[in-house]
This record gives C-alpha cells, structure tokens and sequence, in this order.
C-alpha cells in the first residue's frame, strides 16, 4: 500500500473515531457470512456498529486519542465494537453472541477513554450508566419517601383535628 493511500486512510479512521473514548476488539475470524450478519444487526439495534480494520493503520489513527491504549490488542484479525450509547450494553451481546458461536474471540476494551484495558467479559459484568442511575435513585428516592411523610404527618393530624371541630 502507497504513502498516500495509507495516509488518507490513517486520516478517515482519525475522523471516523473521533469523540470516540470507548470501544471492544473481537476476532470475528470463523464467522459465516449469517452469523457476522446476526452479530452487525444485534450491534446495530443498539446504535453500535462493527468494522474490520487494519491494525497499524488503526494504531496509527488511535496514537493520540482516547483509544490508544486499545492499539495493545490490535493484533491478528480485528473488528473494532463502538457505540454512541453505553459500550457496556454492546459487551454484553457480545458475551451473550460468543456463548452461542465459539468462533468469536472477545480481545479487550476501553471504557471511557481510559489506559487501562478491560477484558470484554469484565466489562459485560459492570452496571451500564442506565442501571447505576437506577440504583442512585432508588437509593435517593428510600429515605426522601420517609422524610416527605415525617414532615407530612403532623400536618395531617392537625388538619384533622381541625376539620374535626369545624364539623361540631
């Protein structure tokens, strides 16, 4: 491959990635052509999309972005799992996809643009963003339920007793 071609293509992954900080390497290497369509279609519905790069070419392109320490895995045939939504969700239909075809190798993550790398498999069993915030509000919502009927009660009693002399 030309200078010129692999520059022009180092740039379009650049674009293609960029405010990109979290992403999954598998090895999709066994697939049949129905099975990678299952998988693109599953990663799809959640916003995600898979695409086979060329790994130096993708090195080059991740250097200086979130996802440079995601050059580590690039090794062998790669695609690369990226979402706009949680990638958490995306590592857990991967997990579910390779428990059903053996052939797919979950490699490793980056969650949120950070260096240290996260084994797909432990990135699926984390909480995404959406079941955190789920558990924070149920955490805020136990004692704020108690305190609005603390402060409710006595008001209560006393409109009862009011509402009790008014009708004698």
């Amino acid at each position: 491959m030309s200078k010129p071609l692999k520059s022009m293509l180092t740039n379009y992954l650049k674009k293609r990635y960029e405010g990109v900080d979290s992403a999954c390497v598998v090895d999709l290497t066994g697939l049949n052509v129905a099975d990678t369509q299952k998988l693109r279609s599953s990663i799809r519905e959640s916003n995600g999309r898979v695409e086979i790069v060329k790994n130096s070419l993708a090195r080059r392109a991740f250097a200086d972005s979130p996802l440079a320490s995601l050059g580590e895995s690039l090794t062998g045939p790669c695609a690369v799992v990226t979402t706009e939504d949680s990638i958490i969700d995306i590592a857990k239909k991967l997990v579910d996809f390779a428990k059903e075809h053996k052939q797919i190798q979950l490699k490793e993550a980056v969650l949120d643009g950070d260096d240290a790398l996260i084994s797909v498999q432990d990135l699926s069993k984390m909480k995404s963003r959406v079941e955190i915030l789920g558990d924070l509000a149920g955490l805020i919502w136990g004692p704020g339920r108690r305190i609005a009927g603390a402060i409710g009660s006595p008001q209560a009693k006393v409109a009862g007793c009011l509402k009790a002399i008014a009708d004698k």
